[in-house]
């Protein structure tokens, strides 16, 4: 290829090389054991304690459990090929550096700057709701904040949150000192949260109701089509209207609590950090999706068994299950865990995004100033520190809800490119070391892009108008700036 075309692509070789110049190379502390609890960190987040409920009362019933099979396997699919590729690429960027060796500079460059925008909203995201459970307990505590600093929803004139805002200021610090740090922050945090977790399907257990199970799976329940930008885009392309219960209902549903898995994908930016990323890489990857597949499907059929899915509450269904049973305790402890859980996906984002930011200022696509690290710590210092400031004011003075879809559409986004890569680089580089190799391709692969894009799908039309504007703004950024600034450029 041409080296001014917008398809040039950089060497796997070359993108290993680059990770040894002393001034860019970040220190290798992680093992499969801190992949795994970082990949469990950020999964399990508010989607266990929330969407469990919510889908099961809208979508599914107690079939609820089969959608979060169906929404595992649909990741495993995924995990599959970022197992590959960060086993072979063991490089900062995840998706970003595995479509540059694969499809070239542009499509690298649209992953990279999808994937900025993904993690930067999932943190601001994150950090607003971890504000909003910590201020419920300190109201359950008698202390209240003050209105102007409790964010902008609800607020009469300024409004600044600032529990969020200091969140991010707090674990941006914790980033620049080290990842070995991070990771030990990240299992202490891990462990209250999965011993949360297990509280409540082992007490939870004690109050099923064998009834509540009937029926498993409820009758259907076709849905009108609307005409909205609010409608999921199949329905307005094709008429499709999602059907509720029924079979069908089950992957409605698996639609839905497909982003509660959201965040394996961030363990594969950790590649350049670990110690031994050939064999780590794919256990850190596999292991905390099965890890929290298995939580998940065991809290949907707790919390189904305990109060029948008609009357589960929508905004705290599993607190509610058991103050249903009378045990308002429980629903204090799921409260706490859930604050508690949410600090390590709040840090796990700010990584995952620092590094794909790390690594385009590398190849020369953003400032170089970024790329040089800490000589004392071995961390991207300056991406960390703008990154975390930038987001904390964002999360200081934004309410997010409605942008969080743009999270969900970022990382089914970079699904489908990875798994493309995979089937390139196979063609285009069968020689390669490949330590893991994802089975049967290109069967998986294209089975994980179908997938991918079928829950694309089911996102609001005007998600994906928000997606196209946040595309055009990377695209004149690229051709201003990145195209010309390119390391391999010149080469």
């Amino acid at each position: 290829m041409a080296s001014n075309g917008l398809f040039r692509t950089k060497s796997i070789e070359k993108s290993i090389k680059d990770t040894e110049e002393p001034e860019h190379a970040l220190k290798k502390s992680l093992s499969a054991l801190d992949l795994t609890v970082f990949g469990v960190g950020v999964i399990i987040g508010t989607g266990i304690f929330v969407l469990t409920g919510k889908v099961a009362k809208e979508n599914a019933g107690p079939a609820v459990s089969l959608a979060f099979v169906a929404a595992g396997v649909v990741c495993a699919l995924a995990a599959l090929c970022y197992a590959e590729f960060a086993s072979t690429v063991p490089v900062a960027g995840s998706a970003y550096t595995f479509s540059y060796a694969s499809l070239g500079e542009l499509p690298a460059w649209t992953i990279g700057w999808d994937l900025v925008l993904e993690f930067a909203l999932g943190t601001a995201v994150v950090a607003v709701g971890w504000s909003g459970y910590v201020r419920s307990l300190l109201d359950n505590a008698g202390w209240h904040m003050p209105e102007g600093l409790s964010g902008r929803d609800g607020a009469h004139g300024f409004g600044f949150d600032i529990l969020a805002a200091a969140l991010v200021l707090v674990l941006t610090a914790i980033l620049v000192v080290g990842m070995k740090l991070s990771a030990r922050v990240t299992t202490v945090v891990v462990a209250i949260k999965v011993t949360v977790v297990l509280i409540v399907i082992i007490a939870g257990a004690f109050f099923i109701k064998s009834e509540n199970y009937k029926p498993f799976i409820p009758t259907s329940q076709p849905q009108s089509a609307g005409g909205t930008l609010k409608a999921p885009l199949v329905e307005l392309m094709f008429g499709y209207a999602p059907t509720n219960f029924g079979v069908m209902g089950i992957f409605t549903a698996a639609s839905v609590v497909f982003f509660a898995f959201i965040g394996f994908d961030i363990v594969a930016t950790a590649a350049e950090e670990t110690k031994n990323p050939q064999r780590d890489m794919p256990r850190g990857i596999l292991g905390s999706l099965f890890i929290c597949t298995a939580l998940y499907v065991a809290v949907s059929i707790v919390v189904t068994g305990m109060q029948h899915y008609s009357k589960l509450s929508v905004d705290a269904p599993l607190a509610d299950a058991f103050k249903s049973t009378g045990h308002p305790f429980y629903a204090g402890v799921i409260s706490f865990g859930a604050a508690v859980g949410l600090t390590t996906v709040c840090m796990i984002l700010l990584l995952g995004q620092t590094r794909v930011f790390f690594a385009m200022s590398r190849d020369g696509l953003l400032p170089r100033f970024f790329s040089r690290v800490h000589p004392r710590f071995r961390t991207p210092h300056r991406p960390t520190i703008l990154l975390g400031g930038l987001i904390s004011i964002l999360a200081g003075f934004t309410s997010l809800s409605e942008l969080a879809e743009l999270v969900n559409i970022g990382t089914l986004f970079a699904f489908v490119v990875v798994a493309i890569s995979v089937i390139i680089l196979r063609r285009t580089r069968p020689d390669l070391p490949r330590a893991f190799r994802t089975p049967l391709v290109p069967l998986v692969p294209i089975l994980s892009v179908a997938a991918s894009l079928w829950l694309m799908l089911n996102l609001p039309a005007e998600t994906w108008i928000r997606f196209g504007i946040w595309m055009v703004i990377g695209f004149v950024v690229y051709f201003l700036y990145g195209r010309s600034h390119s390391r391999i450029n010149v080469q």
